[in-house]
This record gives structure tokens, C-alpha cells and sequence, in this order.
């Protein structure tokens, strides 16, 4: 399954921070640096006439105040320049800790979400942890000496995607042991080019990167991925101990030591209960695989994990609080590689801020539905139906929770659909969005069982167009009447309701075949699955705190 590791203690050196800031001018008026004596002549030269002393006290007293004046002016200035130039200068520091790469490795397919009526669309970010040992930092945390310079493998994989309205949120593992199909892929760094393959997905950071991770999501999923995030073993040390740790709990005692015939372990070591854990404990249970039984008994304590930093988090008011959010910004941004376009303090910021209106109880987490990959059981396979249904709420940007589900589709309504024969609808071939050389007369195929169906008006368009999925399109202008002559549409095929989406640029209804449906005349059907997308999949809700299983050889203290 995976590389067997070994313990050790490290920490990544410190940030060198901003330099204090000093400045050569001085603050007297005449800029020579000495006080001008004026003032003090002019008033004994006013005491000097007999009538004129208390004339000349009063206008010695005005030009004193304005001497105070214009000094306090003048310190006011210099304060609020020399903090906004230490500002400044702790800005750029933190911005040069960021390391950034392309954010795909030239193979990026999905098609965005629209927005929502309000003009918000969903985000999603790849989180990837990477099991590099080319520093020593990583090295002295896990790994043999022989494993520096080795190709660095994606181990953890996450996408999480926040709601467009920023209601709900959630993350969705896919096992590092999951076979796929990995599209052509091109390191930004050297140029190398890889040509598509089927391999396990944890193999797609050799090959271009995390935007090749990137990409492999994409067409797998389906769902567009803004941006993504990386970060080694010595970031997660770094970040656990800047958020100060978060509790954790295990039923039984863990020992996670290796065993006869099973070599590797984290070594993590903890008593039945619950423990805040930070640093090298907090790393050793995130790769704890042995003790949790599987991959997906360690996907699940990562997201337990997770949770728990969230609610450390908001109880320290790290998302309002200044002071916190700058230590929290220094560690980030030194233990973090993101992609270019979140490549800066504040978008990085901004992004952190989506997730602070979330309810706890709004955010879940779960691991891939999966089953036994056929050709070695030691792999796994996303589970045919389970894993599209999973994937159609993400594209959808549906929520995972049923009961949400549910009240949402009790308020959608519309008018009756118009009359198959009065529809024009357009149907283009999207078949190639999948790498592979399109469907030929694809479109025009389409379109002859659409007329067969009453839709007598339908035509091919000339131009080719790509989509990993079916969908159906209609303009944002053609308001609910638009959506439900989509709706119509997809009901004839019987495509699911799940692939009508509104475009906001579209000109008219129109069809483009994906590359899910290259040949025949009835769209395939996805296995039944009527169950909760959640079941099944060690789904952690964000509201709820649990304890991990101890597979019973890990035990033994």
C-alpha cells in the first residue's frame, strides 16, 4: 500500500521577521534638524514697550500653540507613515514566504459553476498533502535516508467546496490508492510532458504537480476546482502548533507501532480519551493508517481533525482577531504552496473568510463511496452511481445533507413547460472534453432522437464544444420558464435533472453530449443509488464529536 516510515523530531526553522524601522529627518519646520529661536525674540522684544506687553504676550502665546500644533501635526504623520511602512513591509515579507505554482498542468476540462441568482457561485479548493522527505525537516519527521530525492506522492487528497451562498460547506477524500484516469499532464518547472494514463491518483504530483492533481479531480469529478493547496509534513507540524492544538479522541489505547509482517507506523502513542494534540503528536494522527484500520479509518480521523481545528478556531476568534490572525498568517504562509492565483496575504485572507459564516453543523465531511478494485485488492475504484451522485451534487452545488436537500426541491417550482414542437434546441458535440478524439456525428445523432421525440425543431450546431458530463443549458434571460423547457428536455433523454444548469451567456436551449455518453441512443444510467450520499463514507458532520475505533493489535501499550 504505502511507504513505511519511521519517527523523529524536527521543526522548520524560524521566520526571520520585518526589520525595526527607523527614519533620518527631523521634525522641525525648517528641516536642519535645529529649533528655530524665533519666537522666544518675539516676546521679549514685545515686553520691551509699555503699552504693547500684553499684545505681545497674546501673540507669542498663538504662535506657541501653533508650534505645538504643527509638532503634533507632524509626530501624527510620522507615526501613521512609519506603521503603514512596517505594514507594508510585513505584508511583503509574508508574501515572499509563499511558494506558488501553476494551478493545472495544462489538462483543466470542468466547466464552472453559474452563478446564483444573487451572483454567487460555489468554491472549491484541492487540499494536497504531500509525503516529500527532501528537507531535513521532513526527513528527521518521517522516512528513511534513502527516500530523499524520491518523487514526492500526493498521500492525502481533499476538495472542499463552501456553497455559493456560503451556507454550507465540505470536504470529500479520495483514497491515496484509488486507481484513475490521469489526463496528459506538463511540469510547469521543466517542461516534462506525461502522456494520459491509468494509475493511482497519488501518483499525479509526479507528474506536473498539484495541477496535475489538479486536472485528474477535474476529470474525474467533473466538478471545477479554483484553486489548490499543499503543504509537507514539517507545514503540518508548523500550523498545528500555531493554532494552538485541537482535541482529539480514541476509544481504546493506540499504540501505533510496527507489527510481524506489517512494518511502518506513525507511533502514535495515546491513552483511552480525549487529547488536544499539536505539532509531531498532531502530524503523527493525521498519518495514522494501521491503528484506524484502512486509508479510510485514517481519512475519517483527518476530518474529525479538521473539525476540530475549525472550532478551535472560531472559539479563539481567529477569524476577527487581528493579533491571532497575524501569527496564523506568519506560519500559513511559510508552510503553505498554493496555486499563482491565491498567490498573495490577502486572497489567501479572503479565501479564510469564506468559511467564517459556516455553521458548524453545515459542514460535512466523508471519504469517496468506493469498491475493491478488481485487478488488485489493495486499490479501490469510485463506486459506479454512489460516486456520480456525490459528484452531481458537488457540480450542482447541492447541499450533502438530505433534509437540506429535500426543503430546497419543495421550494423550486415553475411554469409548464412549452410544447416539444415550439422548442428550438441546439445540440452540440462535447464528446473530446475527456482527452479522447470526439464522437463522430455525435450531435447530429443526438438530434435525430430528440425529433423522434417531438422536439422537431432541434438542429446540430457546427462548432465542436467539450463537457465531461451531459448537460443541458438555457439562458439566464429565459428566467423559470427557460428552465423548465430545459427540464423537458432532459426528461425526454431521461438525463438527469441534475445536468439543467443556466448560463448566463447563452443565446438559446441547448444540448451538448459530454463525453459520459459517446455512443448509443439511451443515456446511461448511473447504478441505483437512492441512498444519503453520506452513508457509508465515514461522514463527520462539523456540530457533532466522536472517538476513533483502535483496530485491536494497536492497543498494547
Amino acid at each position: 500500500m504505502g511507504r513505511s516510515s519511521t519517527s523523529g523530531e524536527g521543526t522548520r526553522p524560524g521566520v526571520r521577521h520585518a526589520g525595526q524601522l527607523g527614519w533620518d529627518d527631523g521634525l522641525y519646520e525648517d528641516g536642519k534638524g535645529e529649533a528655530p529661536a524665533h519666537d522666544g525674540d518675539g516676546a521679549r522684544r514685545g515686553a520691551s514697550h509699555g503699552g504693547g506687553r500684553r499684545g505681545g504676550s497674546r501673540r507669542a502665546g498663538k504662535r506657541k500653540k501653533h508650534r505645538v500644533l504643527r509638532w503634533i501635526s507632524l509626530s501624527l504623520a510620522v507615526l501613521i507613515l512609519g506603521t503603514g511602512a512596517a505594514g507594508y513591509l510585513w505584508y511583503e515579507h509574508l508574501n515572499s514566504n509563499l511558494r506558488k505554482g501553476h494551478r493545472s498542468a495544462g489538462n483543466s476540462a470542468a466547466k464552472k459553476t453559474a452563478p446564483n441568482a444573487a451572483g454567487q457561485t460555489p468554491l472549491n479548493i484541492l487540499m494536497i498533502g504531500s509525503d516529500s522527505r527532501n528537507t531535513a525537516e521532513n526527513l528527521k519527521l518521517g522516512g528513511s535516508k534513502s527516500s530523499v530525492g524520491g518523487i514526492p506522492l500526493a498521500d492525502v487528497q481533499m476538495l472542499l467546496h463552501v456553497s455559493a451562498d456560503r451556507k454550507n460547506a465540505s470536504v470529500v477524500s479520495i483514497p491515496r490508492d484509488t486507481r484513475v484516469d490521469i489526463p496528459a499532464c506538463e511540469d510547469p518547472d521543466n517542461g516534462k510532458k506525461y502522456p494520459a494514463t491509468n494509475a493511482l491518483i497519488n501518483e499525479t504530483l509526479g507528474r506536473g504537480g498539484p495541477g496535475c492533481t489538479l486536472d485528474t479531480w477535474e476529470k474525474l469529478t467533473g466538478v471545477y476546482i479554483d484553486h489548490w493547496m499543499m503543504v509537507d509534513f514539517a507545514g503540518v507540524v508548523d500550523m498545528a502548533d500555531a493554532v494552538g492544538g485541537a482535541d482529539v479522541c480514541v476509544k481504546q489505547n493506540v499504540n501505533d507501532v510496527p507489527k510481524p509482517g506489517v512494518p511502518g507506523g506513525s507511533y502514535l502513542r495515546m491513552t483511552a480519551g480525549t487529547h488536544k494534540i499539536k505539532g509531531k503528536q498532531a502530524l503523527q494522527w493525521l498519518r495514522t493508517r494501521h491503528a484506524f484500520e484502512s486509508d479510510f479509518g485514517r481519512s475519517k480521523a483527518q476530518h474529525m481533525y479538521m473539525n476540530s481545528v475549525i472550532r478551535e478556531l472560531k472559539s479563539q476568534n481567529a477569524f476577527t482577531d487581528t493579533g491571532r490572525l497575524m501569527s496564523l498568517a506568519e506560519t500559513a504562509t511559510k508552510s503553505l504552496q498554493v496555486s499563482e492565483e491565491i498567490g498573495s496575504v490577502k486572497k489567501l485572507f479572503d479565501l479564510g473568510m469564506q468559511l467564517k459564516g459556516v455553521p458548524m453543523d453545515k459542514m460535512n465531511m466523508l471519504t469517496m463511496p468506493r469498491i475493491i478494485d478488481p485487478e488488485d485488492d489493495n486499490h479501490v475504484l469510485a463506486k459506479p452511481g454512489a460516486a456520480d451522485k456525490l459528484w452531481a451534487l458537488l457540480r450542482d452545488d447541492e447541499s450533502l445533507d438530505a433534509k437540506d436537500r429535500a426543503k430546497a426541491k419543495k421550494k423550486e417550482s415553475g411554469p409548464t413547460a412549452a410544447a416539444p414542437a415550439s422548442l428550438a434546441v441546439t445540440v452540440v458535440n462535447g464528446t473530446a472534453a475527456d482527452g479522447q478524439a470526439p464522437t463522430s456525428n455525435r450531435a447530429a445523432g443526438v438530434r435525430d432522437l430528440l425529433q423522434t421525440k417531438g422536439f422537431t425543431d432541434a438542429t446540430t450546431s457546427s462548432e465542436p464544444g467539450s463537457a465531461l458530463t451531459t448537460e443541458v443549458t438555457y439562458p439566464k434571460s429565459s428566467g423559470t420558464q427557460g428552465r423548465s423547457d430545459a427540464l423537458s428536455v432532459a426528461k425526454a433523454l431521461s438525463i438527469p435533472t441534475s445536468a439543467v444548469k443556466e448560463e448566463p451567456d447563452a443565446d438559446g436551449l441547448t444540448l451538448t453530449v459530454g463525453s459520459d455518453w459517446r455512443t448509443g441512443s439511451t443515456f446511461p444510467k448511473a447504478a441505483a443509488d437512492d441512498s444519503d450520499p453520506l452513508e457509508g463514507t465515514e461522514a463527520v458532520n462539523g456540530a457533532k464529536t466522536g472517538c476513533m475505533d483502535v483496530y485491536w493489535p494497536y492497543r498494547q501499550m
